[in-house]
């Protein structure tokens, strides 16, 4: 594989030279099964896991038989509160559990790789030379507005207070430091920028 050269956006959307993005970044085979993995994998991570109802042993009152067994003409009942009465138990309902896994480091790195490579073969990665902006919501959209970006998830390679701050009440636009970056935010939002610094930190996190 062969590095790859993109044109890097200056914040005005001007030309400021080319960049030679790493192949073992951006290049290689979209993995849709690792990317459908990964995010199966966050979501389920993110699940809370509260879901409960009241078994048996657990659904308060049915102390006592409420009937004699035999001679009432009636069918056997042993407890108001069995899962056949009205609030009786509930049989084989959920329980509070842990939904959480993880998938070998491995593959975690190639599905963030696959990521990176379709956002670039579908053109929807941009490359600027820095991201530097006031703490202001109105200076992101401006910045969105000029690189005619409607959705994009921001990389950056360390702490970007700025940025992060300018985008916090931005429903289309998110910030992400490199060593946070993961398959499910790459795929929600349309495009994602990056600068130089941030794709070595991406790099530095694929290939170690």
């Amino acid at each position: 594989m062969s590095d790859m050269k993109v044109t890097v956006l200056t914040q005005g959307k001007e030309s400021s030279g080319e960049l030679e993005l790493p192949a073992d970044v951006f290049e290689g085979p979209v993995r849709k099964h690792l990317i459908y993995e990964a995010v199966k994998m966050q979501t389920a991570n993110r699940r809370a896991g509260t879901s409960s109802v009241k078994t048996r042993g657990t659904v308060s009152g049915g102390g006592r038989k409420p009937w004699r067994q035999k001679g009432t003409g009636r069918a056997r009942a042993g407890s108001i509160r069995s899962p056949l009465w009205p609030g009786g138990a509930i049989t084989h309902g959920p329980q509070p559990r842990d939904y959480s896994y993880r998938m070998p480091a491995s593959a975690r790195r190639r599905a963030l790789q696959s990521a990176l490579a379709m956002k670039l073969k579908d053109g929807n990665l941009v490359v600027v030379d820095s991201l530097d902006v006031e703490p202001k919501t109105k200076n992101v959209a401006n910045l969105l507005a000029t690189l005619e970006v409607d959705s994009a998830l921001f990389i950056t390679a360390g702490e970007n207070a700025n940025l992060e701050r300018a985008t916090r009440n931005l429903r289309n636009a998110k910030v992400l430091r490199a060593e946070g970056a993961n398959v499910y935010d790459i795929l929600r939002y349309r495009h994602l920028i990056v600068t130089k610094e941030s794709i070595e930190a991406l790099q530095g996190r694929i290939t170690r």
